[in-house]
């Protein structure tokens, strides 16, 4: 079994960001200099269960998308890193999450292979200083970066912070129940996860 722990840095003309993750409980640490990626990022974390410390400083001067954009890439990369060869995980995860009136469904494969579809129905073009067309692209880049496939859905709700809210709660619960360690084989028929 592997330490199920990486740390990632990613230096850039437009950002220099830092992740320490583990795949285990723990503590949670989030700057990023956009509020409200802290918040769903802390979500994010807190609710999959696992440790994460995250920092950047990127062009906000510009806008939101480089930070936003390499935050993603970072973490994806920390959780491929930290799920290693993938040997014993559940690798498939699903779930549900409300957040008073919005109700969101995540479904997750770390099967090796990226892929994303998301479809958040933000109707606001900005929650504080993070536009909204950013928290999809976020998810499409975690993914093709931890290389997993994700489905992600609002499936009813009126309030944007709400659903977004609760699609990155539902993320992190399915998640949770695809890095689950069940055993100590490759999850795959072929004996190997796409690499």
């Amino acid at each position: 079994m592997t330490t199920r722990q990486a740390t990632i840095e990613r230096a850039t003309k437009e950002t220099a960001i830092k992740a320490t993750l583990s795949l285990t409980p723990g503590h949670v640490n989030i700057s990023t200099g956009i509020g409200f990626l802290d918040h769903l990022l802390t979500a994010l974390a807190t609710h999959a269960r696992i440790s994460l410390d995250l920092s950047a400083k990127g062009d906000l001067h510009i806008d939101d998308h480089h930070t936003a954009e390499d935050c993603a890439i970072v973490l994806g990369k920390a959780l491929d890193a930290a799920l290693a060869d993938r040997r014993g995980i559940a690798r498939f995860g699903f779930a549900y999450a409300p957040l008073d009136e919005s109700l969101a469904r995540a479904v997750v494969d770390l099967s090796g292979r990226a892929s994303a579809v998301v479809q958040l129905d933000l109707r606001r073009p900005m929650l504080g200083s993070l536009a909204c067309e950013n928290i999809s692209h976020f998810v499409h880049t975690l993914a093709f970066n931890a290389r997993a496939a994700i489905h992600l859905d609002v499936l009813r709700g009126e309030n944007d912070h709400h659903k977004a809210e609760a699609a990155l709660k539902a993320l992190a619960l399915a998640l949770r129940q695809a890095i689950a360690i069940e055993g100590d084989s490759i999850p795959s028929t072929k004996g190997v996860l796409a690499s």
